[in-house]
């Protein structure tokens, strides 16, 4: 791929996405950009993360919770505002910029591993 650094599966095996479950969803109005305050269950190992995602074009809060997401959960915390984004939600731009989430296509237990 032009551009994209090339690395190693022994690079790619250091990040660390997990299945989550979205537990709470609410508008975030001191982001810069229209984003959400999400907080996330990752299971008993994990626990529950939080997390700042620009997903306002494409979802309510409600359609946000109970719905499993794929995030990386080994970054260091970022402080967005006054809120700290402690994992990095994916997903993936529309052809208009709009953010839409990478979800598992079948149910899945919270915690769960990509590999």
């Amino acid at each position: 791929m032009p551009g994209a650094p090339e690395i190693t599966y022994a690079d790619f095996d250091k990040v660390d996405i997990r299945v989550g479950c979205i537990v709470s969803a609410e508008a975030f109005p001191e982001a810069r950009k229209p984003a959400y305050k999400l907080v996330i269950d990752f299971g008993p190992t994990i626990g529950t993360r939080t997390s700042s995602a620009q997903l306002t074009r494409h979802y309510t809060p409600k359609d946000l919770e109970n719905r499993l997401v794929l995030a990386v959960v080994n970054f260091p915390p970022r402080q967005i505002g006054p809120f700290q984004s402690q994992v990095l939600t994916l997903g993936v731009p529309d052809a208009d910029g709009g953010v839409v989430l990478l979800v598992p296509d079948k149910k899945v237990p919270i915690g769960g591993r990509l590999f």
